[in-house]
């Protein structure tokens, strides 16, 4: 990790960009930009760890990151893909405990680190800014709340349909890293794409996945009894 130099002027503008903090006024941003810092990590670095304290709210700028969790016998659960524009670390930022997962860079990437203890501070200070708190608070509780019913209410050849159709056509993702997305392991996502295959809903070529037929496909990406 490398502390990158910035001018006062580029983090206002970082933060006019950012969506705690786009309609908050200029004072205040010019404040808000006495305490940050814009920090670049290469691929692979580990930006921090479940548990370690939080330093602050986190958005990226430039590039690519995952925030993923560890289960007890090391196998990885993505939580989210990070990409430029994403704001994460919020809730250790802003209630001061740990950090719940770990992040990692997924390629040379540039975030911003805004301090917790200024943020908190803000909160206590600006109702505006305590208001937009709130609603990304609730926004991202729904978005919890989504993920456990589908991990409820849906088999994994179904949820495998359902990344499948959120994923770029173009993009390339191993076995591995869709179980990861998905909370499961590689011989079970290999089993469901055999599925997903013999029904005619996608092909596989060099190891892309293509939607052959969207019919089909969209009945795996229902729910099931």
């Amino acid at each position: 990790m490398k502390t990158v130099d910035t001018k006062t002027s580029e983090r206002i503008q970082a933060l006019r960009s950012n969506e705690y903090f786009d309609d908050l006024p200029d004072e205040m941003l010019k404040e808000i930009a006495k305490h940050m810092t814009k920090r670049e990590y290469q691929r692979g670095v580990t930006l921090f760890w479940e548990g370690d304290p939080c330093d602050g709210l986190y958005f990226v700028e430039e590039g690519s990151a995952k925030l993923f969790r560890l289960s007890p016998q090391g196998r990885q659960y993505i939580v989210r893909i990070l990409q430029e524009g994403d704001t994460f670390a919020e809730v250790p930022a802003f209630d001061s405990g740990m950090n719940p997962v770990n992040v990692e860079a997924l390629e040379t990437c540039r975030v911003w680190v805004i301090e917790s203890e200024m943020l908190r501070g803000l909160i206590k200070s600006h109702p505006l800014f305590a208001q937009k708190v709130l609603v990304n608070f609730g926004r991202m509780l729904r978005g919890m709340v989504h993920k456990v019913s589908e991990m409820a209410f849906y088999q994994v050849t179904h949820r495998l349909a359902r990344l499948i159709e959120e994923l770029p056509q173009e993009k390339h993702c191993t076995q591995e890293q869709l179980a990861a997305r998905l909370g499961t392991v590689r011989e079970v996502v290999a089993r469901s794409l055999k599925e997903l295959e013999r029904s005619g809903a996608i092909a596989i070529e060099d190891r892309r996945i293509q939607i052959v037929d969207k019919e089909i496909f969209r009945q795996w990406t229902q729910p099931h009894n």
